[in-house]
């Protein structure tokens, strides 16, 4: 069969991908920024595509022609600077069923339980108004509603569960005796894939029978982790809201931290299935026990919440070092004067701050994250040769001041590492 899979790109996504093209079938993959995915996985057709922008039926036309399922793994928590909820979860899923009404393909629809505590915020009020415009579409579909997905990579919520899990000494968590239904992603490749043969149809939760607590969750990774036993330290929820707010600042920066205030809403009642559904699932501590952890999941635990101070410490380096030169120009630029006449050292002054301003807000936009880190490096080369060049004895000064331009170099080495999200 020929199926498209929206968000191939993604934790989900590329599992369903994968699944699908072992089984046989000829995988068209669409995404935000398929090039990487390309190279890991050059068995699928890949599109470029953002969801947000495809509102109308003429906008899919193309893509499902000749397909027979169109499976959608796309998704995203909160409004923000890299997404739009109504967009990307209703108004583009509302015209993707208008256009395939033709067609009919089989539509499998990754959503999420959609009542509860948080079923009135945008994130599950887009994915519920797309879920029962699929019911009532009359094409043939399913709608799956998994609980927390595991695996053996890792995204959102189960990216901060390993975080939290490699704290240091203890175990800081917010809602720790919240319940907590899990299963493995390759359930839902299999639910898909059975969907796909024919099995499959209508409206179904999937999690596997135990409930875990978030403390038990997280104590389980750890020990999946290699790492002793802590003590659990449960905080009053209002103790995180500064955090929460930060988050969300960050989301409309097009940062996707799970810390944001729809994640912490959904967490305060837990994740549940409304009940039995028939279909088997793979309990956290056989997802874990199937796939080990090695060093490099560690690592990934380790610096998933020091990536934020990274970046937010970099961007306040920079913008320092371009403000405090501004309040005291003329001393600024008397480094310049033997070189150069006073009205161009201070102009060279003054740019050399506005450019520092610049990299040290332009690091905290996330589309613009890494060219801003690009461009750190750049400079603090030119103002290393520069300043070696023309006045040596910095190197010597007691102050560092071009001594300390090296550890910042090497922790914009380190942003640029882990600035990928997937």
């Amino acid at each position: 069969m020929n199926i498209l899979i929206l968000g191939a790109t993604g934790f989900i996504g590329s599992v369903v991908a994968a699944r699908l093209v072992a089984d046989g079938h000829a995988v068209t993959g669409l995404g935000r920024n398929p090039a990487r995915a390309r190279l890991k996985q050059p068995a699928i057709d890949w599109r470029q595509a953002d969801l947000s922008r495809m509102t109308k039926p003429q906008d899919w036309k193309d893509l499902l022609k000749d397909q027979h399922a169109v499976v959608n793994c796309a998704g995203a928590l909160q409004d923000g600077l890299s997404d739009d909820l109504a967009a990307t979860q209703a108004d583009a899923m509302l015209a993707l069923y208008a256009a395939a009404t033709r067609s009919r393909p089989l539509i499998v629809q990754i959503s999420a339980r959609t009542t509860g505590a948080a079923g009135a915020l945008p994130f599950l009020a887009t994915k519920r108004r797309a879920d029962e415009a699929l019911a009532a579409s009359g094409l043939p579909h399913l709608i799956l509603r998994p609980a927390l997905v595991l695996g053996r990579n890792a995204h959102g919520g189960s990216s901060l569960v390993r975080a939290l899990a490699a704290f240091p000494l203890a175990l800081p968590l917010v809602h720790a005796e919240s319940p907590v239904e899990t299963l493995s992603v390759d359930d839902v490749a299999e639910a898909v894939s059975r969907a796909v043969a024919g099995g499959l149809r209508g409206d179904i939760d999937l999690a596997a029978g135990e409930v875990l607590t978030l403390a038990e969750l997280v104590s389980l990774h750890r020990q999946w982790l290699g790492l002793p036993p802590a003590r659990v330290f449960s905080l009053a929820p209002w103790l995180t809201r500064p955090v929460t707010w930060l988050a969300d600042m960050a989301g409309l920066l097009g940062w996707r931290s799970p810390l944001r205030s729809t994640a912490m809403t959904v967490m305060s009642e837990g994740i549940r299935s409304k009940g039995e559904s028939g279909l088997a699932a793979t309990s956290a501590a056989a997802t874990l026990a199937a796939n080990p952890s090695g060093v490099q999941d560690l690592w990934f635990a380790r610096l998933y919440l020091l990536k934020p101070l990274v970046i937010s410490g970099l961007s306040a380096f920079w913008l320092l070092s371009g403000l405090i030169p501004l309040l005291s120009m003329e001393r600024a630029s008397a480094h310049f004067l033997p070189f150069m006449p006073e009205a161009a050292a201070t102009a060279l002054t003054l740019a050399t701050c506005l450019i520092d301003l610049a990299l040290g807000a332009a690091v905290l936009v996330r589309p613009l994250a890494r060219r801003a880190l690009l461009g750190m490096l750049a400079v603090s080369s030119a103002y290393l040769s520069g300043g070696t060049l023309l006045e040596p004895a910095l190197w010597l000064d007691p102050l560092g001041p071009l001594v300390k331009v090296l550890p910042s170099l090497l922790l914009t080495l380190t942003a640029l590492a882990t600035l990928d999200e997937r």
